[in-house]
């Protein structure tokens, strides 16, 4: 049996909730905290779970110990925390270090630092995650496991989880941009709003799910929908003069600078 603790039932906290019950983990053996007891009846009635708004009843127990608050409220919610070292905690809270959740969790605790990102709620995250020193390979495992209810998982060093940022935490807001310009250029050209977004958005879609399961890179499937001299073929020479790729490059700097800062 795992018993698992997610403290704080906001929108990731019920996406890893939603994901391992899907997965078929025992909603008997899952505790989320809310302070809102509406709230908690929310995700009881949703998902089976047990809910309290007590964090320090919700770890007794625990295997894992996932916190799902605000990045400004992980210290203070650790530290008034009396948390074993067999219990593993998982911080999915952005900025903050390996060391600095450490610290707050108390002497000799498992603590693995991890990235999500919003596509979790549709069970296509794709979370970045760093051990700390105190945890051993087959906790580190589990938490792997248990995150890959949600999605994908990468297992890396953490002075590189800043640049996972840029390329996962935050990327899916770039691809949001993205889509919306695009609905946008179709509105101006004359399109409806609801046919440019359906056109846009479908298109996306089917573009991620390509990338994803056609086992060819980016570059060789641009090639394939670019044919010489053609319409594909004009509108990547504006979108590379405009200097689309150097503004990707841009963007990925000052957000992990940015994440850099925070932590």
């Amino acid at each position: 049996m795992t018993k698992i603790a997610v403290l704080g039932g906001g929108q990731i906290g019920e996406a890893l909730v939603s994901g391992l019950v899907n997965a078929g983990y025992d909603a008997a053996d899952i505790v989320v905290t809310n302070r809102r007891s509406e709230r908690g009846e929310e995700l009881k009635s949703a998902y089976g779970v047990s809910v309290t708004s007590d964090n320090a009843a919700a770890i007794d127990g625990a295997n894992y110990i996932f916190a799902c608050v605000k990045p400004y409220a992980i210290e203070e919610l650790l530290e008034g925390l009396d948390i074993p070292t067999t219990a593993v905690v998982v911080s999915m809270a952005a900025g903050l270090t390996l060391e600095t959740l450490e610290k707050a969790a108390g002497e000799s605790v498992p603590v693995v630092r991890v990235m999500p990102n919003t596509p979790m709620l549709v069970g296509k995250g794709m979370c970045t995650c760093a051990g700390g020193s105190h945890v051993t390979e087959e906790q580190q495992a589990g938490v792997v496991k248990l995150l890959e209810a949600v999605g994908e998982v990468a297992v890396i060093e953490e002075k590189h989880i800043d640049a996972a940022t840029a390329l996962a935490g935050s990327a899916p807001a770039y691809y949001f941009l993205v889509t919306e310009a695009l609905i946008d250029a179709g509105v101006q050209l004359g399109l409806t709003r609801d046919v440019a977004e359906k056109l846009a958005t479908r298109t996306a879609q089917g573009a991620g799910t390509m990338l994803a399961e056609s086992g060819k890179d980016p570059v060789a499937l641009r090639a394939g929908v670019t044919s010489p001299g053609g319409t594909t073929a004009a509108a990547l020479r504006e979108l590379e003069e405009s200097g689309l790729r150097g503004a990707f490059f841009r963007a990925a700097e000052a957000c992990t600078q940015r994440a850099q800062e925070l932590a």
